[in-house]
């Protein structure tokens, strides 16, 4: 299932045009904090579709039964684009456990790359709910490789996928790779470059957000 929260006018879709516009995206903690808005939202989305169960409650006055979350997810990010995102998921799912993978695009002389993968943190997700935060999915290779890096480690049982931006090359290929998985877009563009980049995009959201890096 892919699910694009820009196809009504929301709050999602003024904050991805903030994302997109190149006068404001020269405020770096802006940029930022429309990430965490998205995935807050998103977020928020996400937990309407989870398993919960009801729990005696006592207040200063009585006792009630609420509605809870029955477990809490597993919030897995790529290093660095996505930590942003992963603040935003995390500002919302505060008791959820936490995976961090670095993974990143090694560009060759003639203008190709390969998906490098260095690090993974994680907890155990044997048979867990696990929300993977990727500001970008492009030709979806650096997704789709760090997700296979985390069902090493044990069965996902149910798998959230969190984008500020898709591309619909990049959502095809994810959904060939990991077909069960929901995916969930502030917004999606149909078109990309032979580099990769998708277009109209935003551009680079890891440097948009922490600062140009030197690339080896």
């Amino acid at each position: 299932m892919v699910i694009n929260l820009s196809e009504e006018h929301s709050l999602v879709s003024n904050w991805v045009s903030e994302l997109r516009n190149v006068d404001v995206q020269q405020d770096r903690m802006r940029f930022r904090r429309n990430l965490e808005r998205i995935a807050e939202v998103i977020g928020y989305e996400i937990s309407k579709k989870m398993p919960w169960v009801e729990k005696e409650i006592t207040t200063p006055l009585g006792i009630i039964n609420s509605k809870v979350l029955a477990e809490q997810p597993v919030l897995a990010t790529i290093l660095r684009a996505g930590l942003g995102m992963h603040t935003g998921l995390l500002n919302y799912f505060d008791k959820g456990d936490n995976a961090f993978i670095s993974a990143y695009r090694k560009h060759n002389p003639d203008g190709s790359f390969d998906i490098h993968m260095e690090y993974m943190s994680c907890p155990e997700v044997e048979n867990r709910i696990v929300i993977i935060s990727d500001p970008m999915i492009a030709t979806g290779s650096s997704l789709v490789k760090s997700i296979e890096f985390l069902k090493e480690e044990g069965n996902i049982k149910e798998l959230h996928i969190v984008c500020a931006i898709a591309c619909t090359v990049g959502i095809e290929y994810v959904k060939r790779a990991v077909p069960k998985a929901t995916i969930w877009c502030g917004d999606i563009d149909d078109e990309i470059t032979a580099k990769g980049y998708i277009v109209p995009g935003l551009g680079d959201a890891g440097d948009l957000a922490f600062g140009a890096k030197m690339q080896g």
